[in-house]
Protein backbone atom coordinates (compact mmCIF):
# COMPACT_ATOMS: atom_id res chain seq x y z
CA UNK A 1 0.00 0.00 0.00
CA UNK A 2 0.94 3.67 -0.83
CA UNK A 3 -0.34 6.93 -0.37
CA UNK A 4 -1.65 6.81 -3.77
CA UNK A 5 -4.76 4.88 -4.11
CA UNK A 6 -4.44 1.10 -6.02
CA UNK A 7 -7.72 -1.02 -7.10
CA UNK A 8 -5.94 -3.80 -7.71
CA UNK A 9 -3.99 -4.46 -4.48
CA UNK A 10 -6.87 -3.66 -2.46
CA UNK A 11 -8.80 -6.33 -3.87
CA UNK A 12 -6.03 -8.84 -3.34
CA UNK A 13 -6.28 -7.28 0.50
CA UNK A 14 -9.83 -8.30 0.13
CA UNK A 15 -9.45 -10.96 -0.65
CA UNK A 16 -6.56 -12.31 1.67
CA UNK A 17 -9.13 -11.12 4.58
CA UNK A 18 -11.97 -13.02 3.11
CA UNK A 19 -9.92 -15.93 3.13
CA UNK A 20 -8.70 -15.90 6.73
CA UNK A 21 -12.57 -15.00 7.59
CA UNK A 22 -13.59 -18.50 5.68
CA UNK A 23 -10.59 -20.59 7.52
CA UNK A 24 -11.24 -19.49 10.91
CA UNK A 25 -15.16 -20.28 10.55
CA UNK A 26 -14.52 -23.45 9.08
CA UNK A 27 -12.33 -24.12 12.13
CA UNK A 28 -15.69 -24.18 13.98
CA UNK A 29 -17.37 -26.22 11.54
CA UNK A 30 -19.36 -23.35 9.63
CA UNK A 31 -19.03 -22.93 5.95
CA UNK A 32 -19.76 -19.32 3.28
CA UNK A 33 -19.03 -18.82 0.14
CA UNK A 34 -16.24 -16.19 -1.04
CA UNK A 35 -18.59 -13.35 -1.45
CA UNK A 36 -20.30 -13.65 2.10
CA UNK A 37 -17.06 -13.71 3.33
CA UNK A 38 -15.80 -10.13 3.19
CA UNK A 39 -19.23 -9.22 4.19
CA UNK A 40 -18.38 -6.99 7.42
CA UNK A 41 -21.17 -9.06 9.24
CA UNK A 42 -19.32 -12.30 8.60
CA UNK A 43 -16.23 -10.97 9.48
CA UNK A 44 -17.32 -10.06 12.61
CA UNK A 45 -18.33 -13.89 12.92
CA UNK A 46 -14.82 -14.91 11.70
CA UNK A 47 -13.76 -12.87 14.62
CA UNK A 48 -15.41 -14.30 17.56
CA UNK A 49 -14.36 -17.76 16.02
CA UNK A 50 -11.06 -16.90 16.61
CA UNK A 51 -11.60 -16.07 20.25
CA UNK A 52 -13.54 -19.27 20.96
CA UNK A 53 -10.71 -20.72 19.60
CA UNK A 54 -8.06 -19.33 21.52
CA UNK A 55 -9.23 -21.57 24.73
CA UNK A 56 -9.92 -24.78 22.97
CA UNK A 57 -12.56 -26.71 20.91
CA UNK A 58 -16.03 -24.28 21.15
CA UNK A 59 -18.94 -25.04 23.73
CA UNK A 60 -21.71 -26.54 22.25
CA UNK A 61 -23.54 -22.84 23.88
CA UNK A 62 -21.26 -20.69 22.33
CA UNK A 63 -21.61 -22.82 18.95
CA UNK A 64 -24.96 -22.22 18.66
CA UNK A 65 -24.45 -18.58 19.67
CA UNK A 66 -21.87 -17.91 16.45
CA UNK A 67 -23.92 -20.16 14.36
CA UNK A 68 -26.97 -17.69 15.10
CA UNK A 69 -24.72 -14.56 14.34
CA UNK A 70 -24.09 -16.43 10.72
CA UNK A 71 -27.55 -16.69 10.26
CA UNK A 72 -28.63 -13.42 10.76
CA UNK A 73 -25.86 -12.12 8.59
CA UNK A 74 -26.77 -14.50 6.11
CA UNK A 75 -30.43 -12.84 6.85
CA UNK A 76 -29.30 -9.41 6.53
CA UNK A 77 -28.52 -9.54 2.85
CA UNK A 78 -25.17 -10.66 2.70
CA UNK A 79 -25.44 -11.17 -1.37
CA UNK A 80 -28.15 -9.31 -2.27
CA UNK A 81 -27.19 -6.13 -4.78
CA UNK A 82 -26.48 -2.63 -3.30
CA UNK A 83 -29.07 -0.35 -3.91
CA UNK A 84 -28.53 3.51 -4.17
CA UNK A 85 -24.83 3.48 -5.68
CA UNK A 86 -22.89 3.01 -8.84
CA UNK A 87 -20.50 1.00 -6.57
CA UNK A 88 -21.13 -2.13 -5.26
CA UNK A 89 -21.22 -0.59 -1.86
CA UNK A 90 -24.41 -0.74 0.43
CA UNK A 91 -26.10 2.23 1.94
CA UNK A 92 -26.58 0.14 5.43
CA UNK A 93 -29.99 0.09 7.46
CA UNK A 94 -29.04 -0.67 11.35
CA UNK A 95 -28.22 -3.80 12.17
CA UNK A 96 -26.54 -5.60 15.13
CA UNK A 97 -23.62 -6.18 13.87
CA UNK A 98 -23.16 -2.01 13.45
CA UNK A 99 -24.64 -1.31 16.61
CA UNK A 100 -22.02 -3.26 18.13
CA UNK A 101 -19.29 -1.78 16.36
CA UNK A 102 -20.73 1.82 17.42
CA UNK A 103 -20.62 0.68 21.22
CA UNK A 104 -17.11 -0.63 20.66
CA UNK A 105 -16.03 2.92 19.26
CA UNK A 106 -17.75 4.93 21.79
CA UNK A 107 -15.59 3.44 24.69
CA UNK A 108 -12.69 4.68 22.61
CA UNK A 109 -14.14 8.26 22.76
CA UNK A 110 -13.33 10.68 25.18
CA UNK A 111 -16.47 11.65 27.21
CA UNK A 112 -17.10 15.37 26.66
CA UNK A 113 -20.55 15.58 27.50
CA UNK A 114 -19.74 16.97 31.11
CA UNK A 115 -17.81 20.18 29.75
CA UNK A 116 -20.31 20.46 26.73
CA UNK A 117 -23.47 19.39 28.14
CA UNK A 118 -24.24 17.58 24.77
CA UNK A 119 -25.24 13.72 25.05
CA UNK A 120 -22.37 11.39 24.70
CA UNK A 121 -24.61 9.49 21.97
CA UNK A 122 -24.01 7.73 18.32
CA UNK A 123 -26.16 5.32 16.79
CA UNK A 124 -26.17 4.00 13.51
CA UNK A 125 -29.55 5.66 11.53
CA UNK A 126 -31.57 5.01 8.89
CA UNK A 127 -30.79 6.81 5.16
CA UNK A 128 -33.39 9.18 3.94
CA UNK A 129 -33.94 9.61 0.23
CA UNK A 130 -31.78 13.09 0.17
CA UNK A 131 -29.46 11.70 1.98
CA UNK A 132 -29.13 9.09 -0.48
CA UNK A 133 -29.40 11.44 -3.33
CA UNK A 134 -26.33 13.43 -1.63
CA UNK A 135 -24.16 10.28 -1.59
CA UNK A 136 -24.52 9.16 -5.09
CA UNK A 137 -23.25 13.25 -5.90
CA UNK A 138 -20.27 12.21 -3.81
CA UNK A 139 -19.73 9.31 -5.36
CA UNK A 140 -20.25 11.00 -8.97
CA UNK A 141 -17.53 13.58 -7.61
CA UNK A 142 -14.91 10.92 -6.80
CA UNK A 143 -15.27 9.32 -9.83
CA UNK A 144 -14.66 12.10 -12.14
CA UNK A 145 -12.35 14.51 -9.82
CA UNK A 146 -9.90 11.28 -8.83
CA UNK A 147 -10.92 7.99 -10.62
CA UNK A 148 -7.81 6.02 -8.68
CA UNK A 149 -9.42 7.16 -6.06
CA UNK A 150 -13.61 6.33 -6.93
CA UNK A 151 -11.66 2.33 -8.55
CA UNK A 152 -10.05 1.51 -4.70
CA UNK A 153 -13.00 2.85 -2.71
CA UNK A 154 -15.57 -0.14 -4.90
CA UNK A 155 -13.14 -2.70 -3.84
CA UNK A 156 -13.08 -1.93 -0.08
CA UNK A 157 -16.61 -0.03 0.62
CA UNK A 158 -19.16 -3.00 1.57
CA UNK A 159 -21.16 -0.54 3.60
CA UNK A 160 -21.23 2.46 4.47
CA UNK A 161 -23.31 3.19 7.59
CA UNK A 162 -24.66 6.42 8.97
CA UNK A 163 -24.64 7.87 12.43
CA UNK A 164 -26.70 10.00 14.20
CA UNK A 165 -25.81 11.74 17.47
CA UNK A 166 -22.79 14.24 17.90
CA UNK A 167 -19.98 11.91 19.66
CA UNK A 168 -18.31 10.72 16.36
CA UNK A 169 -17.64 11.84 13.38
CA UNK A 170 -16.79 9.11 11.51
CA UNK A 171 -15.29 5.77 11.94
CA UNK A 172 -13.74 2.50 10.71
CA UNK A 173 -13.56 -0.97 12.98
CA UNK A 174 -11.34 -3.76 12.13
CA UNK A 175 -13.51 -6.13 13.88
CA UNK A 176 -16.32 -5.20 10.89
CA UNK A 177 -14.19 -4.86 8.20
CA UNK A 178 -15.65 -3.10 5.09
CA UNK A 179 -18.14 -0.96 6.82
CA UNK A 180 -17.35 2.52 7.52
CA UNK A 181 -19.11 4.88 9.84
CA UNK A 182 -20.32 8.58 8.79
CA UNK A 183 -22.45 10.89 10.71
CA UNK A 184 -24.97 11.89 8.50
CA UNK A 185 -24.60 15.83 9.08
CA UNK A 186 -21.43 15.07 6.40
CA UNK A 187 -24.10 14.89 3.89
CA UNK A 188 -25.15 18.76 4.31
CA UNK A 189 -22.81 22.06 3.90
CA UNK A 190 -20.77 22.82 6.58
CA UNK A 191 -20.75 26.53 8.50
CA UNK A 192 -18.70 27.89 6.04
CA UNK A 193 -20.13 26.61 2.84
CA UNK A 194 -18.47 23.34 2.11
CA UNK A 195 -21.11 21.19 0.06
CA UNK A 196 -22.56 18.09 1.33
CA UNK A 197 -21.36 15.77 -1.14
CA UNK A 198 -17.77 17.16 -1.12
CA UNK A 199 -17.90 16.37 2.54
CA UNK A 200 -19.00 13.31 2.19
CA UNK A 201 -16.73 12.77 -0.68
CA UNK A 202 -14.00 13.75 1.81
CA UNK A 203 -15.32 11.19 4.14
CA UNK A 204 -15.13 8.08 1.72
CA UNK A 205 -11.50 9.04 1.43
CA UNK A 206 -10.92 9.28 4.61
CA UNK A 207 -12.75 6.05 5.94
CA UNK A 208 -11.11 4.34 2.79
CA UNK A 209 -8.04 4.97 3.90
CA UNK A 210 -8.41 3.83 7.53
CA UNK A 211 -9.77 0.68 6.12
CA UNK A 212 -6.46 0.24 3.36
CA UNK A 213 -4.77 0.65 6.23
CA UNK A 214 -6.06 -2.08 8.35
CA UNK A 215 -6.00 -4.65 5.65
CA UNK A 216 -2.69 -4.09 4.24
CA UNK A 217 -1.09 -4.04 8.04
CA UNK A 218 -2.79 -7.54 8.02
CA UNK A 219 -2.94 -9.41 4.44
CA UNK A 220 0.28 -7.89 2.81
CA UNK A 221 3.14 -6.02 5.12
CA UNK A 222 3.01 -4.41 8.50
CA UNK A 223 3.88 -0.71 8.69
CA UNK A 224 5.60 -0.75 12.37
CA UNK A 225 7.85 -2.70 13.84
CA UNK A 226 6.57 -4.99 16.89
CA UNK A 227 7.20 -3.91 20.81
CA UNK A 228 6.95 -4.67 23.58
CA UNK A 229 4.22 -3.89 25.65
CA UNK A 230 1.74 -0.99 23.58
CA UNK A 231 4.63 1.29 22.80
CA UNK A 232 4.67 4.98 22.39
CA UNK A 233 1.67 7.35 22.40
CA UNK A 234 1.82 10.55 20.97
CA UNK A 235 -0.14 13.80 20.31
CA UNK A 236 -1.80 13.81 16.34
CA UNK A 237 -3.65 16.56 14.43
CA UNK A 238 -6.63 15.09 14.47
CA UNK A 239 -7.41 13.85 17.88
CA UNK A 240 -7.51 15.40 21.64
CA UNK A 241 -6.15 12.07 22.97
CA UNK A 242 -2.67 11.07 22.56
CA UNK A 243 -2.59 7.46 20.11
CA UNK A 244 -0.33 4.92 19.69
CA UNK A 245 2.06 5.24 16.84
CA UNK A 246 -0.27 2.75 14.11
CA UNK A 247 -3.26 5.89 14.84
CA UNK A 248 -0.31 8.61 13.74
CA UNK A 249 0.37 6.55 10.97
CA UNK A 250 -3.04 5.67 9.92
CA UNK A 251 -4.06 9.60 10.18
CA UNK A 252 -0.78 10.34 7.93
CA UNK A 253 -2.01 8.39 5.41
CA UNK A 254 -5.37 10.07 5.27
CA UNK A 255 -4.51 13.55 5.47
CA UNK A 256 -2.35 13.01 2.64
CA UNK A 257 -4.96 11.12 0.35
CA UNK A 258 -7.26 14.11 1.99
CA UNK A 259 -4.77 17.23 0.21
CA UNK A 260 -4.80 14.69 -2.88
CA UNK A 261 -8.64 15.01 -2.97
CA UNK A 262 -8.76 18.78 -2.49
CA UNK A 263 -5.93 19.59 -4.80
CA UNK A 264 -8.10 17.88 -7.63
CA UNK A 265 -10.91 19.84 -6.50
CA UNK A 266 -9.09 23.25 -7.09
CA UNK A 267 -7.54 21.88 -9.92
CA UNK A 268 -11.18 21.56 -11.55
CA UNK A 269 -11.68 24.91 -12.98
CA UNK A 270 -15.20 24.04 -14.67
CA UNK A 271 -16.97 25.67 -11.91
CA UNK A 272 -19.91 24.55 -9.96
CA UNK A 273 -22.04 21.30 -11.27
CA UNK A 274 -24.56 19.48 -9.39
CA UNK A 275 -22.27 18.25 -6.79
CA UNK A 276 -21.61 21.78 -5.65
CA UNK A 277 -18.27 21.62 -6.26
CA UNK A 278 -15.92 23.98 -7.38
CA UNK A 279 -12.60 24.78 -7.69
CA UNK A 280 -12.33 28.49 -7.04
CA UNK A 281 -14.71 27.67 -4.24
CA UNK A 282 -13.59 29.54 -0.97
CA UNK A 283 -14.59 27.20 1.04
CA UNK A 284 -13.32 24.34 -0.79
CA UNK A 285 -9.69 26.06 -1.06
CA UNK A 286 -10.42 26.78 3.08
CA UNK A 287 -10.61 23.10 3.80
CA UNK A 288 -7.45 22.18 1.97
CA UNK A 289 -5.66 24.83 3.61
CA UNK A 290 -7.00 23.23 7.10
CA UNK A 291 -6.34 19.54 5.91
CA UNK A 292 -2.68 20.28 4.66
CA UNK A 293 -1.38 21.92 7.47
CA UNK A 294 -2.87 18.92 9.76
CA UNK A 295 -0.44 16.66 6.85
CA UNK A 296 2.91 18.70 7.37
CA UNK A 297 2.14 17.85 11.29
CA UNK A 298 1.76 14.55 10.84
CA UNK A 299 4.91 13.97 8.23
CA UNK A 300 6.60 15.96 10.77
CA UNK A 301 5.56 13.99 14.21
CA UNK A 302 6.04 10.65 12.04
CA UNK A 303 9.02 12.05 10.81
CA UNK A 304 10.67 11.71 14.28
CA UNK A 305 9.35 7.75 15.17
CA UNK A 306 10.52 6.80 11.78
CA UNK A 307 12.40 4.10 13.32
CA UNK A 308 9.59 2.65 14.57
CA UNK A 309 8.47 1.84 10.65
CA UNK A 310 9.55 -1.18 8.46
CA UNK A 311 10.32 -0.49 5.02
CA UNK A 312 6.54 -0.48 3.84
CA UNK A 313 6.35 1.97 6.34
CA UNK A 314 8.77 4.11 5.90
CA UNK A 315 8.41 4.19 1.69
CA UNK A 316 4.35 5.11 3.12
CA UNK A 317 6.14 8.24 4.79
CA UNK A 318 8.19 9.06 2.10
CA UNK A 319 4.62 9.48 -0.31
CA UNK A 320 3.36 11.52 2.51
CA UNK A 321 6.85 13.65 3.08
CA UNK A 322 6.12 14.39 -0.57
CA UNK A 323 2.54 15.75 -0.49
CA UNK A 324 3.32 17.84 2.50
CA UNK A 325 6.35 19.19 0.99
CA UNK A 326 3.82 20.90 -1.37
CA UNK A 327 2.61 22.66 0.93
CA UNK A 328 2.55 26.30 1.89
CA UNK A 329 2.01 27.19 4.95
Amino acid sequence: MRVEPDARESTEERSALALIARTALERVGLEVSPQEAAHPAVIEAAHVAQHILRSGPPAPERLARLTGMLDRARAGGTAAPAPGLPWPTGLAEPGPHLERGVARALKSVPDQSTESGVPHRSVVAGWRAPEKDAARRAVALLESAWPGAAAELRTVLVQIALLDGPAIDGFTDFTVHGAVFVRRDRLTPDADGLPGPVRFAEALVHEGAHTRCNAASVAARPFLRPVEGDGPVVATPLRLDPRPLTGLFQQMVVLARSVLLYRRLLADDTGADDTGAAGADPAVRARHDRLARSAVEAVDIMTRHRDALTDHGTAVLKDAAQVAAQVRI
